[in-house]
């Protein structure tokens, strides 16, 4: 299984979203063409009620653990109730650029 496909069926499994997008970035970094490493996640779920930012990220990452080790280079979290998301408009925000990872002599 493809790890954005992998990604989707755990997340979708166990935090039942009411909206999930799993974004593979990889395009936008320094990888080789069809690489899966980097990747946005925008999960809404109710299961994130009443839970502060750093522990919704904890439930996603807790999910994902095996992927974070052995797969995944970079992960950026979107974790919204589905109160948030509907008074944001149902809008993901943009990513920011790849400012190059470190490489030495950019």
């Amino acid at each position: 299984m493809k790890v954005q496909e992998n990604i989707t069926a755990k997340i979708t499994a166990d935090l039942e979203p009411l909206h999930l997008e799993v974004i593979n970035e990889s395009h936008k970094h320094s990888v080789p063409p069809g690489s899966e490493s980097h990747f946005k996640v925008v999960v809404v779920s109710d299961r994130f009620e009443g839970k502060r930012l750093v522990q919704r990220h904890q439930a996603v990452n807790a999910v994902l653990e095996r992927e974070l080790k052995e797969d995944i280079h970079a992960l950026a979290l979107e974790t919204l109730t589905g109160a948030e998301w509907t008074a944001r408009g149902g809008a993901t925000l943009a990513s920011p650029p790849c400012a190059g990872g470190g490489k030495a002599g950019s």
